[in-house]
């Protein structure tokens, strides 16, 4: 399989993470990107790297694929919980979700 091309902001690489503490589990984020996004065991969501490994460490981040970009970004905005955080890789300027400029 090939390299997917990381989404980006004027070329710029972007990341995910999701604050659990926020998580409502309602797993709206699973449905839109079942790709990056994923119910836990304990029914919170968490992302995942590209090999499906759930990433579980807090604050932890992964990829966002560019192809999944705009499902990423729906999930960031129909979250209930307002907990998840697009923000490119460079600065760390979150783009999309509740700290977003």
């Amino acid at each position: 399989m090939g390299v997917q091309q990381e989404a980006g902001v004027g070329g710029e690489a972007l990341e995910v993470w999701i604050d659990q503490d926020l998580c409502t589990g309602d797993g709206i984020c699973a449905q839109y990107a079942p790709e990056v996004f994923e119910l836990d065991i304990d029914g919170l969501a968490y992302v995942k790297t590209s090999d499906e490994e759930l990433l579980q460490a807090k604050g932890a981040t992964a990829p966002v694929p560019l192809p999944l970009l705009t499902d990423v970004v729906d999930s960031a905005r129909e979250c209930p919980g307002d907990c998840i955080h697009v923000r490119r890789v460079s600065d760390r300027v979150e783009v999309y979700g509740p700290d977003a400029e």
